[in-house]
């Protein structure tokens, strides 16, 4: 980062952040010496036993199966990259560039973010979580083949050979290191049972010297201040789950008072009272939501009842927010990342969740019916006696305090919007906000009709990167060529749109926000049988350019002020605002425009309706629905 954008970010750090965070930089430079602290553990070590074996649904049972069959012969994608390098992997290599990241610097000192020196950091970092590891562990786990657990044993020992503490890359990140433990207590978990699960951790020195080291890291380097949003949620969640499971150490008892502290207070920090994770980006919620879940569960009694009835507010929420095919709104900062994996790539992580939160908590009259038959229901829900009884009556939230306003068609295949005028996003830096302000989505039995475009990526593409969190590249009304909110860096905004709810009802909404002041911008929704109405005004004028992104599977023909539009087996159309130009864009690369995110690291062109011109009175679409 250049020094213009430390200053930014200092400014968005207050006085206790600023010490803490020279406090870190000095603790740095000591624990250059840290490979050389030796653990001491206890002389009797044992692992946790299931209180109940866990019994898997056939479809979902033989989609892991298939996973991990394909893991065995080296095959995985990660972020829309390729690799057959999964028997043997090297944990430095990034396939995107071609490049390797050093292996025997100093960890504090390589320059993680800077893809030309070290390639993707995620596409290294992600491997290395070691979730594909929870995978074959989970295989084992339902077919008993010793096949899978030796493989989840050579590539431990691969990769605790290849990565002493503090040297290379994955010493660098907290949330990286709280995922890997909690994986490493699943591996162990799963492979109970296998007649060299022992030898392979309790009984290993090198497997006890790594989760210390994991452990001790975790508890020096704490996310703070600006930083605490999912990262830190991760890191008390690995930490929590660590000092449970691998309760072998005279540091444990510390480490998980702490943790349980740590998760419960930023749990509560993180989510509205609704339900809703508040960073406003549905993909964080689910990270969240898994990480809650797989860490409670190992803490189980020891937790305060108030984190357990986050985790369930938080199910609550996600019930209550899903469209008829269980799909959540696609909104802000999404980069595939989970807390726990043991199922197949294929399986629907929202309808697993749900699941989850059912056998977990009990669903309620107005959650979805959804098809689940997920593994890790069936793993999680074998642990249900962890689970204290939550007694406290549960209502249907309604999202205020996100300004997030759900409206649904009463009859016929299911109209879905969401509209936001809610905060522009978390903490100071609203690190994974995107400039969304009053912006829609709209589907049509679960079709993306007008399309969130998502996120596509965070580091190395600047260009790419601005456009999918820009104002532009969101449904919703542009003034003056910027954006609404100002950004200061990838994951940095120095000025924050302020939107307000004037009125919401399951079928209108009315919102503002003050991004252009003085000019001020005001949007209605209607939804009247199957007829949207949507009307942008704008105090004190300007020129304005109006965005509609229009759904992977959807084509248009534009026809001056009138777009029909095309999906199997459908048609729709749009009445735009006579009073604006209208183009259709689709694929466009200089600049960017007419794209879609269907997950990180990977675009496709879709079709994008603007329209141009000055504002001279209120925008009028009317789209109309079959």
């Amino acid at each position: 980062m250049d020094p213009s954008w430390y200053l930014r970010r200092l400014s968005a750090m207050g006085p206790a952040e600023i010490v803490g965070r020279v406090g870190d930089v000095v603790r740095k430079q000591w624990w250059r010496g840290e490979p050389q602290r030796q653990p001491v553990w206890s002389a009797t070590r044992t692992f946790p036993a299931w209180p109940a074996e866990p019994e898997a649904p056939a479809t979902g049972r033989d989609r892991l199966v298939a996973a991990a069959d394909r893991l065995m012969d080296g095959h995985a994608e990660y972020f829309g990259v390729a690799r057959d390098d999964l028997v043997a992997p090297d944990w430095a290599f990034d396939p995107k560039t071609g490049r390797r990241a050093p292996g025997d610097r100093y960890s504090f000192e390589i320059p993680y973010r800077d893809e030309n020196a070290i390639g993707d950091i995620k596409q290294i970092w992600e491997p290395s979580r070691h979730q594909h590891l929870t995978v074959l562990a989970a295989a084992y786990r339902m077919t008993g083949d010793d096949r899978y657990a030796h493989r989840v044993a050579d590539q431990l020992k691969s990769w605790w050979a290849a990565n002493p503490p503090m040297r290379g890359v994955h010493w660098l990140s907290g949330i990286e290191l709280g995922i890997r433990l909690l994986s490493w207590v699943w591996a162990r978990r799963l492979l109970d049972g296998w007649s060299g699960a022992p030898g392979l951790f309790e009984d290993n020195p090198e497997a006890l010297r790594q989760i210390w080291h994991h452990q001790r890291w975790l508890a020096a380097f704490p996310s703070r201040g600006t930083s605490a949003n999912n990262h830190v949620l991760a890191e008390a969640a690995g930490q929590l789950a660590a000092s449970c499971a691998f309760d072998w150490y005279p540091e444990s008892s510390q480490w998980r008072s702490d943790a349980i502290r740590s998760l419960d207070f930023h749990l509560r920090a993180n989510t509205f009272t609704s339900g809703l994770n508040r960073e406003l980006a549905t993909e964080y919620h689910g990270l969240v939501l898994e990480l809650g879940l797989a860490a409670a569960l190992e803490a189980g009694p020891r937790l305060p009842r108030s984190t357990w009835l986050e985790l369930r507010a938080m199910c609550d929420a996600l019930a209550a927010i899903v469209d008829c095919s269980g799909r959540p709104p696609r909104q802000g900062d999404a980069d595939d990342g989970y807390g726990l994996i043991v199922d197949g790539p294929d399986t629907d992580r929202w309808h697993s969740l749900l699941a989850t939160g059912d056998a977990l908590f009990g669903r309620e009259e107005w959650w979805p019916k959804l098809p689940a038959d997920d593994v890790r229901t069936a793993l999680f829900a074998a642990l249900r006696s962890r689970v204290p009884q939550l007694d406290n009556a549960r209502q249907q939230p309604v999202f205020a305090d996100a300004g997030m306003t759900i409206l649904r068609s009463d009859n016929g295949p299911e109209i879905w919007c969401r509209c936001d005028s809610g905060p522009h996003g978390f903490l100071a830096i609203a690190a994974h906000a995107h400039a969304d302000a009053l912006s829609i989505e709209v589907r049509h039995d679960g079709v993306d009709l007008l399309a969130d475009p998502g996120t596509y990526c965070y580091h190395g593409e600047p260009e790419w990167r601005a456009y999918f969190r820009s104002t532009l590249g969101h449904n919703t009304l542009q003034l003056g060529g910027v954006d609404q909110s100002t950004s200061g860096g990838p994951f940095l905004w120095t000025r924050h749109a302020q939107s307000r709810t004037l009125a919401a009802t399951p079928a209108q909404w009315q919102a503002e926000h003050d991004g252009y002041a003085p000019a001020l911008h005001r949007r209605s929704v209607e939804l009247s049988g199957r007829t949207l109405t949507v009307v942008d005004e704008v105090t004190g004028g300007g020129s304005a350019k109006l965005a509609f992104h229009l759904g992977p599977l959807l084509d248009a023909e534009l026809d001056g002020n009138t777009a029909r539009l095309t999906w199997p087996g459908r048609t729709a159309t749009m009445e735009l605002p006579p009073q604006l130009a209208w183009t259709a864009h689709r694929g466009e690369a200089n600049p960017p425009l007419g794209w879609y995110s269907p997950g990180f690291g990977r675009r496709e062109p879709a079709t994008t309706l603007v329209g141009s011109g000055p504002v001279t009175g209120p925008l009028t679409t009317v789209l109309r629905l079959p």
